[in-house]
């Protein structure tokens, strides 16, 4: 019996050698092709996985935040501040970058931490820990998106289970690895020493001397939560102001300049054009700072506005700007240019010099011949359409003495001051008309406005009605981050024309919103008087201005 189990045991081994023979060489190649073809397949599913679900969206502080984790060779984290740029910092190494985008921020949750007392340590404190939970999360949904695209791809691919397991067990092996890089790589140090990116780098010039401001860090902290609290009082107190309407025939243009990328102007802008119902809106130019990409996302606000926008270049503003603008689909880019809005035609011309680095008055010999020239284009152009043009629209009131005897108004900007002035043909003696305030600086010829001997030295005086008034607009962003620098904050400016069925100008109203932290809105109407006197210089004051209108209680300017 015993030997009878010995044979029938050789048998079986024997019958088991035959049927399972040692794999061939071709054999131990394809399972080993086909286990790299599983972790391809993985490795693709997974990133996949974490490109669709590797965003998510955290509240920090008054900010809203899109956090987000994509493939790099280098790591990094990146935060991004539309439309100022971005910030790079070397935190750590690895596969994985941090990405940070500041959406929006957020009114209410801004005055929440306002009227919260003001702690702003309390804040950054908070805003931290709101930032390590964003983090978190989005690496464990960016770790579960991951493991799911892998699986999914793999069983789709190779529809096997043992197969789809396998590509779990190895998304989770390269995730954990990439995290590991991470934390060991991890550099906080990092922060102290950011690469910045687009307009940030220009940071130094735009805010002006360090010490000056940390020596009034406090007094900008006041001013503002003084904004943030005010918004509802400024806004409160422009729908509260009168509207000048002699009939339903009025055309009604909002003039606007020099926004300087300042955000809280468009509020302003939205505010004014709803409770005055402007038809048209006019831009002279210098809408951004320095002209960058990141800055033109600040334009898109132009889309709100519902009405038409009409647009010319600054020295502030490049091709960028201008393209940017000219995708807004109410807007409407002249340069060198005619068109006709709502009855009223206006031509105008982009300003010739790109200079973002350099203030209103720092323009060479050359630069300025360039603006005259600008101007002499505009006129050509305008005299050889063969159709009257209600207004002419540049950035540099220099450009605009070629345009006299041409058109009846030209809105201009660039210098930050109103001034009003009219502008002979004869000559480059431009008479204020206006603003018993304005400066010798504000004349376009650079010359002093009004001087009784400058008038003279012009050969015959034109008809009266072949005078060009030309009206400077102030800045409609309080020159912006600029406007900073100085010890009391330029003023938000702006203006409301109104044209009659004729297509002339018989009335503005000049609005002026108190500088950075303050409610502060004075409104200055006049009716544009006729020309009486050739040669002469009119009035100082068209009429009486109405009382300026003040929100309650008087703000400080402190």
């Amino acid at each position: 019996m015993a030997a009878t189990r010995v044979r029938r045991r050789a048998i079986v081994m024997a019958a088991g050698r035959r049927h399972h023979p040692p794999l061939p060489r071709f054999a131990r190649t394809k399972r080993i092709l086909h286990g790299v073809l599983v972790v391809a397949v993985a490795v693709i599913g997974m990133f996949i996985g974490v490109t669709l679900g590797g965003t998510t969206t955290q509240d920090i502080g008054p900010f809203r935040a899109q956090l987000s984790l994509v493939p790099s060779w280098y790591g990094d984290t990146s935060v991004e501040i539309p439309p100022l740029g971005s910030l790079e910092l070397d935190s750590h190494d690895g596969p994985a970058h941090l990405r940070i985008r500041l959406e929006s921020l957020d009114e209410a949750r801004t005055r929440a931490v306002v009227a919260g007392g003001g702690n702003l340590e309390q804040v950054s404190h908070d805003a931290v820990d709101q930032l390590n939970l964003g983090v978190r999360r989005l690496a464990l949904q960016t770790a579960g998106s991951g493991i799911l695209g892998a699986m999914l791809l793999v069983g789709l691919v190779f529809r096997a289970r043992r197969e789809t397991a396998i590509a779990g067990f190895v998304v989770i092996a390269v995730l954990a690895s990439t995290g590991a890089a991470t934390a060991y790589t991890f550099k906080p140090a990092a922060i102290q020493e950011p690469t910045y990116r687009g307009l940030l780098v220009n940071a130094p010039a735009i805010i002006g001397d360090a010490r000056r401001i940390t020596d009034r860090y406090e007094e900008y902290r006041a001013q503002l939560q003084k904004l943030v609290l005010n918004v509802s009082k400024l806004y409160g107190t422009i729908s509260a102001l009168p509207v000048y309407e002699p009939n339903t025939s009025t055309t009604k243009v909002l003039h606007i300049s020099d926004l300087h990328l300042n955000p809280a102007a468009w509020g302003v802008i939205r505010s004014v054009a709803d409770q005055f119902a402007v038809d048209i809106i006019v831009d002279t130019g210098d809408i951004n700072d320095w002209g960058s990409e990141p800055e033109a996302s600040y334009v898109n606000e132009i889309s709100r506005l519902k009405i038409p926008y009409i647009y010319v270049r600054g020295n502030h503003d490049s091709t960028v700007t201008a393209a940017a603008v000219g995708r807004q689909p109410n807007a409407i880019v002249l340069d060198d240019s005619i068109k006709t809005v709502d009855g009223l035609t206006f031509a105008g011309i982009g300003d010739p010099r790109f200079t973002p680095d350099k203030s209103t008055d720092a323009t060479n010999d050359e630069q300025h011949q360039q603006v005259v020239s600008s101007g002499q284009l505009l006129a050509e152009k305008i005299r050889s359409s063969g159709k009257p043009v209600d207004v002419a629209l540049v950035h540099d009131p220099v450009a605009a003495q070629p345009l006299a005897g041409t058109v009846p108004l030209v809105l201009a900007g660039h210098r930050h001051q109103r001034s009003i002035t009219r502008l002979d043909p004869y000559g480059p003696v431009a008479a204020p008309i206006v603003l018993p305030s304005e400066s010798p600086s504000a004349s376009p010829s650079g010359s002093p406005s009004g001087s009784p001997s400058a008038s003279p030295s012009v050969s015959p005086q034109p008809p009266l009605r072949d005078r060009t008034l030309l009206m400077v607009e102030g800045s409609t962003g309080g020159a912006g981050l600029r406007g900073l620098e100085s010890e009391k904050p330029l003023p938000l400016a702006l203006s409301i024309l109104y044209f009659d069925k004729d297509r002339k100008l018989t009335a503005y109203d000049d609005i002026q919103v108190g500088g950075t932290g303050l409610t502060e809105v004075a409104l200055q109407r006049r009716i544009v008087p006729e020309d009486t006197k050739a040669g002469a210089t009119p009035s100082p004051s068209l009429s009486s201005p109405s009382p300026s209108l003040t929100a309650s209680p008087s703000p400080s300017r402190s």
